[in-house]
This record gives C-alpha cells, sequence and structure tokens, in this order.
C-alpha cells in the first residue's frame, strides 16, 4: 500500500488541504472527460474528482474500477460544483492526483445501500457486504458507543467489571439450556449460561459489593424480532442495598447513556404494579405513548340481556373494551370483521363492538340492549361521536392479554404517532406463575427473588397472591431490563423451594454450592439484567435484534453466513462418547 490513509471520508475536511482517503468504490459515474467515484468506510462517503488534467496513468486506472473495489486516493479538498445536501460531506470533494486499487471486487449479490430491495435471507448469507451499508455501520457504532458509556458509567460508579464463566453447571431458569459435551468427563455436560445469576450472587458473598459485566448469555427457546439465541445482556449486583437504589442506579446510567450517546434528557421513570399495568394496557410491557387503556365493564354488564357478556361475568370472567377515538371513519365493518379475526389469532372468541355515528350509533349486540342502556355503556366508557369500541369477553387473564394486543393493532389502524422514549418500571411482579402443562406453580423470575414480606403468609395458601421485589423497565412496549431483591434468609428460601416442589435434595442438587455459601452469611443484595442487544435496537429505531447484532441468527437458531449449526465428524463424536441418534417424524 503506497498510499497512507490520512483521515476518514467523513471527518472535517478544510478546503484547500491534501488528504489521503481509503474505503470501497459506493457509486461511478462516468461522464467521458470527467469521473466521480463515490468512496465508502465506516464514517461516511466523500466524492473522488478526476478530469481530462489528471495524470493520464491516474485516470486511466480510475476509470477501470467498479463498485466495491478498495481503493486508496490522494488529492486536495476542494469546493464541489454540484452539491449534495444529503451527505455530510456533499459540499467537497477530493481533487484526485494520486491513486491506487488495493483489491478488486466480483459484482456483489445485492447493491450496497441503504435502500436496497434485497432479500434478508441474501443479506445475511453475506453480512460481512450488508455491514457495509452506511445504516449498518451506524448501528455497529451505536452499538459500540453504548457499550462504552455502560462501562464507563459502572466504573464512575465504583463497580467492578468481572467475568463469570461460559462453561457453567445446568441450571433451570425457564429457557432451555444449550449444552456442551465434556471430553475428559464422557456422559457430563456442561451448560452455556442464560445469565450469570449465581455467579454475581456468589460474588456478593465474596465481598465484591459492586458488580457489572457485559455478558454473553444463552437461551434456547423460540426467535422473534426482539430474541436471539446468544445475546449479550448489561447485567449488574449490588449489596446493602434496597430495591430503591437499585431502580435509581438503573434510571440514572439510563438517563446517562441517552444524554451521552443521543444527546436526550430523559424525564424522570413514572412506576406502574405489574396488576396495574395488566389492568389499564393488558401486558407487562405496556407502550405508554398513546392512551387507550382498557376499560373494565364487568360490572356494569353483569346483568344484560347480552348472553355474552353476562354468562362470562357470571363465571367470573371479566368483559373489557378499547374506546377508538375518531376510529368511525377508519373502522367499517370490514375492518373490525378484519380486527375479529386478529383476535382470535391470539385466543379470544370474537369482538363485540359499538360504532358512534353522526347519524346514529349501532351495536352488534343492539338487539339485547335498550336505547339508554347502550348509550350509558358508551358513556361509562368516555366515548363520544365519531369514536368506535371494541369488546373482548372472556376470563380475566385472557381477556387483558388479548386487550393489550388489540391495542397496539388498533394504534397501527388508526395510525397513531408513537415518538419519543417512555420509560416506566414495571413493579410487584408475581413471584410464581401457574404452568398448564405441569399443573404447577412455577418461579416467574429465578426461585432466589425474594417475596414481599407482606406476601410471605401466602406462599402455601395462596401462591397466586405472592408478590415479589422484581422489576421490569419498559421503553415503548419493550422490556429492557429484569431485576430483583435476593433471598438470603435460609430458613425462607426453604419455603419458596417447598411451594415450588422443590426437596431439600432436588435443591443441594442443584444450587448446593450457592446455599453453603449462604452458610457464611450473605450480605442484602440485587441487581439486574438489562438487554444489550435490545437497547440497541430501541436507539438506532430498528426493527429487529438483526440489524444491531454482527452476525445474527434466523428464527430457526441457524446462522445463513456459516451454515451453522452443522454435523461433526465421526472422530469428534468418538472423542467425546457420543453417538448420535436422529429422531424420527412421527
Amino acid at each position: 500500500m503506497r498510499l497512507k490513509r490520512s483521515l476518514y471520508c467523513a471527518q472535517a475536511l478544510q478546503i484547500g488541504e491534501v488528504v489521503t482517503v481509503s474505503g470501497w468504490v459506493a457509486k461511478r459515474r462516468d461522464l467521458g472527460s470527467l469521473l466521480f467515484l463515490d468512496l465508502r468506510d465506516r464514517s461516511g462517503i466523500i466524492q473522488l474528482a478526476f478530469d481530462d488534467q489528471t495524470d493520464k496513468e491516474v485516470f486511466s486506472l480510475a476509470a477501470g474500477v467498479r463498485s466495491e473495489y478498495v481503493v486508496s486516493a490522494k488529492g486536495v479538498i476542494r469546493e464541489r460544483e454540484s452539491k449534495n445536501p444529503e451527505l455530510p460531506t456533499g459540499n467537497v470533494e477530493v481533487y484526485v492526483s494520486d491513486f491506487e486499487i488495493l483489491a478488486a471486487a466480483d459484482t456483489p449479490p445485492f447493491e450496497i445501500t441503504d435502500d436496497t430491495n434485497a432479500k434478508r435471507e441474501l443479506r445475511l448469507k453475506y453480512r460481512y457486504l450488508d455491514l457495509r451499508r452506511p445504516m449498518m455501520q451506524r448501528n455497529i457504532r451505536m452499538r459500540h458507543e453504548i457499550a462504552k458509556a455502560a462501562r464507563d458509567f459502572f466504573d464512575s460508579e465504583g463497580f467492578y467489571e468481572i467475568e463469570t464463566p461460559t462453561l457453567i453447571r445446568s441450571t433451570p431458569e425457564g429457557a432451555r439450556d444449550y449444552i456442551v459435551p465434556s471430553r475428559v468427563h464422557p456422559g457430563s455436560f456442561y451448560a452455556l449460561p442464560q445469565s450469570p445469576q449465581l455467579y454475581k450472587q456468589l460474588l456478593m458473598v465474596a465481598g465484591i459489593d459492586k458488580y457489572v459485566q457485559l455478558a454473553r448469555c444463552y437461551r434456547d427457546e423460540d426467535l422473534r424480532a426482539d430474541r436471539q439465541p446468544e445475546f449479550t445482556q448489561i447485567d449488574m449486583e449490588m449489596s446493602f442495598v434496597d430495591q430503591e437504589d437499585l431502580l435509581n442506579t438503573g434510571e440514572r446510567f439510563m438517563k446517562s447513556l441517552f444524554s451521552r450517546v443521543m444527546g436526550i434528557d430523559l424525564p424522570d421513570f413514572p412506576r406502574m404494579t405489574f396488576a396495574d399495568s395488566m389492568r389499564l394496557y393488558g401486558t407487562d410491557k405496556p407502550d405508554i405513548r398513546f392512551g387507550m387503556t382498557i376499560c373494565d365493564v364487568s360490572e356494569q354488564v353483569k346483568d344484560s340481556a347480552f348472553p355474552v357478556f353476562a354468562d362470562t361475568v357470571q363465571s367470573g370472567g371479566m368483559v373489557g373494551g378499547l374506546v377508538a377515538e375518531g376510529g368511525f371513519a377508519k373502522l367499517s365493518r370490514k375492518e373490525i370483521d378484519k380486527l375479529t379475526e386478529f383476535v382470535r389469532g391470539i385466543g379470544a372468541r370474537g369482538l363485540a363492538w359499538v360504532r358512534l355515528g353522526e347519524e346514529g350509533t349501532t351495536a352488534s349486540f343492539a338487539k339485547f340492549m335498550t336505547p339508554e342502556e347502550l348509550q350509558a355503556l358508551c358513556d361509562q366508557m368516555g366515548a363520544k361521536k365519531g369514536d368506535v369500541i371494541l369488546f373482548v369477553a372472556d376470563k380475566k387473564s385472557k381477556a387483558q392479554s388479548v386487550l393489550g394486543s388489540l391495542r397496539l393493532e388498533l394504534a397501527k389502524k388508526l395510525e397513531i404517532k408513537r415518538e419519543g422514549f417512555a420509560f416506566l418500571w414495571i413493579t410487584e411482579m408475581p413471584f410464581f406463575e401457574w404452568d398448564e402443562e405441569s399443573e404447577s406453580w412455577l418461579a416467574m423470575h429465578h426461585p432466589f427473588t425474594a417475596p414481599l414480606p407482606e406476601c410471605v403468609p401466602y406462599l402455601h395458601t395462596d401462591p397466586g397472591n405472592v408478590r415479589a421485589t422484581s422489576y421490569d423497565m419498559v421503553v415503548n412496549g419493550t422490556e429492557l431490563c429484569s431485576g430483583s431483591m435476593r433471598i438470603t434468609d435460609s430458613k425462607l428460601q426453604k419455603e419458596i423451594f417447598d411451594s415450588l416442589g422443590i426437596s431439600d435434595e432436588e435443591a443441594h442438587e442443584k444450587f448446593g454450592y450457592l446455599l453453603d455459601a449462604y452458610r457464611f452469611a450473605a450480605p442484602p443484595h440485587g441487581g439486574f439484567g438489562l438487554g444489550l442487544d435490545r437497547l440497541a435496537m430501541i436507539m438506532t429505531g430498528s426493527d429487529s435484534l438483526q440489524d444491531v447484532v454482527a452476525f445474527p441468527k434466523v428464527q430457526n437458531a441457524s446462522e445463513l453466513m456459516t451454515m451453522c449449526p452443522a454435523p461433526v465428524d465421526e472422530k469428534q463424536l468418538e472423542e467425546l462418547a457420543l453417538d448420535i441418534r436422529v429422531k424420527e417424524e412421527e
């Protein structure tokens, strides 16, 4: 390489300055006696200019390049005759006096631009090309800035960054473990950590006091837009604190991060209990950038002549509704039919509706109510002319969940603006959740979460009424962070295990090392894990984690570029004392 780069393409460029820039050719425009190349590196794009006054060898060399060639160019910065306001460097160009081709490129399988129409699968197959796109470069840069800001913040708060093992003992944490066979111990397996949970608690027993880690975590679960099988968590734990200290630390970190990386000053985070979140929004991760909260009208319709409403309430269920303000113009009967199919697709039996037009009110159940009763119901919900009300009747948990999903679907249909970043804390999460498959109570977070003191008496008599000292940080309908205070009292821990049906023998088999550590006194402690990938997705405005993870997996947990997972050869299996038997499809 003869020409040594002196600065990046989009750095501050002074007219008259002689510079050397290097990168990939993004675009080529040959006008005969004039030649222009757009040169791209991770900072952005600068135009290279050549004309018939340029050295003939240089001009000839530049005329031979194509898209994605790697080149270096030396020249003087001058003002462009035809400016490009869409580029930060669109007012200037490099008038090239020396030029070097560093590497030729085949024709890429898709155009390396932000507005490419290439399918995602093709872009993931050639991920190294996809990452050249300016949008992806910006995303990767912001992810780096988030990680750097996290390290700086927690360092300033006195946290030690400590790495915990990635080959650990398998422990149940909700999702399936990825397991790793041991060659040295045939028949035994490591697991990849779903989180550093137990290790960070042991660090508190060890007197570390404040721990943080940008931890790699692994969960073998079904994927979606905001989930990957391997992900990064900003993981922290603190000693001699209570829940208020933990929430304050998390909130101060987020305010510091957004101010530093995006120049945004976040307001204080509101707080909402899990029960209120479900009651108002039908989800534990509500998007509070718009209203349209759930209205429970069970009491008002319990004696209704409409059997769907009355029977649901009499059987202990709920009738709830949403008011779509101004929805009359956009939610025709045909659109309501589509919404009915939508809720049926997520488990509802159907939708009841009321449309309040200028010429009168119509309802799917109008024949079961007098006009006065129908008007009273609309008044109860605060509906007015031009609105539409949609009702769901089902058992309470199902009705709330369906209405929560319907609320988001309505926001799309009505084109409700959802801008900015709306954070909140969800507190007092349920300690247990009922598992239909096993017909038993399971820990909603993990079995070392401390219950609220006033809920301890319900551990054996009413598990569904036990709330935990756990909390989630939510922004724009996405859960970013989950954490809790931990149990350090051995008697209470045993009660929790008993409630979960975990015997003393099973507890010591799975968690003996932590329980033994607690015998030597553990400080009160708690912490949280904050999803770095999801945070980057939110801050970059991306729709998928695939846009902020360098080499992501697709929905079936495979990576299209390297084509993993893949079989291994027989010799490797023999060394691991493994015999593979593929389960036949039924």
